[in-house]
């Protein structure tokens, strides 16, 4: 089963998503799975596929309150910080969380040479539509 999700996460189409803070370039993402939680009632887990150019990011932003993001970079390497942490930079095979409510104030590729990726899954409620707000400054 994770095989087959890793692997749509690899070949999905992607969307493009808003500009990105810092005229970096911005990045794209791509919901490659979402699947109501049977033994949870109102509970979803959505896979999001999040790709970033050379020197791409996304401007600082929130998730449902709901959320809990669990992420794995699967390309290059990721430079983030959540909730006025330190920022850190994750590489491939390493991964991060955040808790419902959480701010992402930094989430960018860490090289401004190679492309970077990284797999987010939210289990988060079911109605949620929008999955990402940017912080509005």
């Amino acid at each position: 089963m994770l095989k087959r999700f890793l692997s749509a996460a690899a070949f999905a189409a992607l969307s493009i998503s808003a500009a990105s803070a810092g005229d970096r370039p911005a990045g794209k993402v791509t919901v490659v799975f979402d699947h109501a939680l049977p033994n949870v009632p109102g509970k979803s887990m959505k896979g999001v596929l999040v790709e970033y150019g050379p020197g791409g990011g996304s401007p600082a932003h929130t998730h449902p309150k709901s959320a809990f993001i669990y992420a794995t970079v699967l390309e290059g390497a990721i430079r983030s910080s959540v909730n006025g942490s330190p920022e850190k930079v994750y590489h491939v095979g390493e991964n991060f969380y955040e808790d419902p409510g959480s701010h992402h104030e930094v989430s960018a590729n860490a090289s401004d040479t190679e492309p970077a990726r990284l797999l987010a899954v939210f289990v988060v409620d079911t109605d949620e539509k929008e999955i990402t707000t940017p912080i509005k400054e």
